[in-house]
């Protein structure tokens, strides 16, 4: 079980439509390195695109820092239903290291996914996880967190991250 680079924004991939995932016996293999990536990053949340794997997968585990690990496998989600409610809040991401971004989301979704077990699956999810959904979610439809943030320093953020990448390249 391999701890897996976390690519960096703007790497191309990051920015790409992934496509569906398929639940085998690989989609697996990967899910275990995923969380074992996403646990030694400190991560709440890791979208299969962020480790180089253009496939509509995320693994997320949103109670694992205050108590016992709750890991959720979601392959090819799909957002059936949103709170009207909204909540403006601090978002982090591993593939922008040291960049917050103030996103505006739902805070409840009504989640359909299939598991690595092939049974598609549904769940209402409230606070914290319908965030952390959303911004996986993100993440497989090739979005990053400072394109949300209605902020003008999100586009001055990423500006200098595009900069600072091009200059380390």
């Amino acid at each position: 079980m391999p701890v897996l680079p976390i690519l960096q924004w703007p790497d191309p991939c990051l920015a790409r439509v992934a496509v569906p995932a398929v639940p085998d016996a690989k989609t697996a293999a990967l899910a275990t390195d995923m969380l074992e990536t996403m646990y030694d990053a400190r991560g709440r949340g890791l979208a299969a695109p962020q480790v180089g794997v253009s496939q509509r997968m995320f693994v997320m585990d949103v109670s694992w820092k205050d108590g016992t690990p709750a890991p959720l496998v979601v392959l090819n989600p799909e957002i059936l239903a949103w709170s009207a409610a909204e909540a403006i809040g601090p978002e982090g991401c591993l593939s922008i290291p040291g960049a917050v971004a103030m996103v505006q989301r739902p805070t409840s979704v009504s989640l359909r996914w299939t598991g690595l077990d092939g049974v598609v699956q549904q769940a209402v999810l409230t606070g914290f996880a319908a965030i952390c959904a959303q911004h996986e979610i993100d993440h497989l439809d090739g979005i990053v967190t400072l394109q949300r943030d209605p902020q003008a320093a999100a586009s001055q953020a990423m500006a200098s991250l595009a900069a600072a990448s091009q200059a380390a390249a």
